[in-house]
């Protein structure tokens, strides 16, 4: 949908409590919302000349409605205001939160946990700039590639974390080296702390620069922190896989996603680490997360009946699905208008959840029986493309829902590649697994897109 502010917009509504707002006809000297266009979104403001309200909403012509889809700051600790009856004024504005210079650009301990920033950068791209500087965004099938890799070995690596300096970092799961592809290309291998067999799966970038890898096999954490140094630390719970993949809290807490284990467990900014109840557990039940534009936490299912997230106040709880089989979806994207997509791996037809939590299944061109998928990348066009594991093409899903397939210069074998990472040069790198050799999409933005995009994408 289309991001569309106008002048001089100003209505009367007459609505009550928290939900979208039945505009009326346009205040002398102004225009009405029709202007913005059906389906468009909007900055809004909201007033009775007490209370106020700053946003981004959707205009619907039919019913002339305006709903209040994110809620920037108001005079209600920065959430919807419950409105009382009497006339409100409703007008398009533009918040000091859309100036230019605050899309994100580099992952500290803000980026991926600031919902403005992550609005102004859908802004951005949706009219085709980042920071006033145009790009093309046009590039919807990008040029495949393979490199070459320092390392390789069976299940070497399980997911990857794009670092603070632009360096594409794997996560070892059989690796005895840990290895890296620099914001400039170079393959480089390090020492690690602890190895062993199926040790780590998937990584979080925390908010002081570390990258902590998701302990599966491993009694220990083990983390990076932005110097390069490589360390361990105690857990609290450890099983046998314990968890697949994690998400940072908006409150910086970096969460481990369970897939056998029956305890959540978490590392606080501060580096403490906890444990907390989960209403679901199962073998395989879950594997890679995502962080909603809410700041909700997505479990995404694997084997599990039921979806379950936790809150950003810490409240776990669970939600129906409409599709469940064995071993179905493995990773998650968000895409830009904040729907939440599980990435297919045995599933036959893809599943997501809207921003409003109404979940939904849609038809996909590629599947199979053994593991197609297993994580997913958000593509500065919008376009979300699935990460091949035995799949023998590329699948992706663009910004309007539509799916279509594209050929792979490296299908070979099973296990390919497990998970991906947008670099700071709009490439999508794929994570080798078993794959002796690297794979990437380059996605034809034509300049340096920053790290913009790596607080809302799954790094499982």
């Amino acid at each position: 949908m289309p991001f569309v502010v106008k002048d001089r917009v100003k209505v009367i509504s007459a609505t009550t409590g928290t939900g979208t707002l039945t505009l009326g006809a346009a205040a002398a000297g102004f225009q009405s919302f029709a202007v913005i266009g059906n389906a468009n979104q909007t900055y809004y403001g909201i007033t009775n000349g007490v209370d106020w309200e700053i946003g981004i909403g959707t205009y619907t012509s039919s019913g002339t409605t305006l709903s209040r889809d994110t809620v920037l700051e108001s005079s209600n600790s920065n959430n919807k205001v419950d409105w009382p009856a009497g006339d409100k004024d409703v007008f398009c504005t533009y918040p000091v939160e859309a100036t230019e210079g605050t899309v994100p650009q580099g992952d500290t301990s803000q980026v991926g946990t600031d919902l403005v920033a992550w609005t102004n950068l859908k802004k951005e791209l949706d009219r085709g700039v980042i920071n006033g500087v145009p790009y093309n965004n046009s590039n919807t099938a990008g040029i495949v590639s393979t490199y070459s890799l320092v390392y390789t070995t069976p299940d070497a690596y399980a997911g990857g974390v794009l670092a603070a300096n632009g360096d594409v970092q794997f996560v070892p799961f059989n690796a005895a080296r840990g290895q890296k592809i620099s914001a400039a290309g170079v393959v480089s291998t390090y020492a690690l702390v602890t190895t062993g067999a199926d040790r780590y799966w998937g990584g979080v970038l925390a908010g002081n620069g570390d990258i902590h890898f998701v302990p599966t096999n491993s009694g220990v954490g083990q983390k990076i922190d932005a110097s390069g140094v490589v360390s361990t630390y105690s857990l609290l719970y450890t099983t046998f896989p314990a968890y697949h993949g994690g998400v940072l809290a908006p409150n910086g807490d970096v969460h481990f996603v369970p897939y056998n284990a029956r305890v959540g467990q978490k590392v606080s900014s501060a580096g403490v680490v906890s444990t907390y109840s989960l209403v679901y557990t199962a073998s395989s039940a879950y594997e890679g997360g995502v962080l909603a534009t809410n700041g909700d936490i997505h479990f995404i299912p694997n084997n599990a009946p039921v979806g379950q997230k936790i809150s950003a106040a810490g409240v776990v709880s669970t939600y129906s699905l409409v599709y469940t089989a064995s071993s179905a979806y493995s990773g998650g994207v968000v895409a830009q208008n904040g729907d939440i997509y599980f990435v297919p791996y045995s599933a036959n037809r893809g599943q997501k959840i809207s921003s409003a939590g109404v979940v939904s299944t849609y038809s996909l061109i590629y599947t199979t029986s053994t593991g197609a998928y297993t994580g997913g990348v958000l593509a500065p066009n919008g376009d979300i493309h699935f990460i091949n594991y035995t799949g023998t093409f590329g699948q992706k899903v663009s910004a309007t829902g539509v799916v279509s397939t594209y050929a792979l210069p490296s299908t070979a074998g099973s296990r390919r590649f497990t998970g991906g990472i947008l670099s700071p040069s709009g490439d999508i790198n794929f994570i080798p697994s078993t794959s002796p050799v690297g794979q990437k999409i380059s996605t034809g933005t034509q300049r340096n897109i920053g790290y913009a995009l790596s607080p809302f994408f799954n790094k499982f």
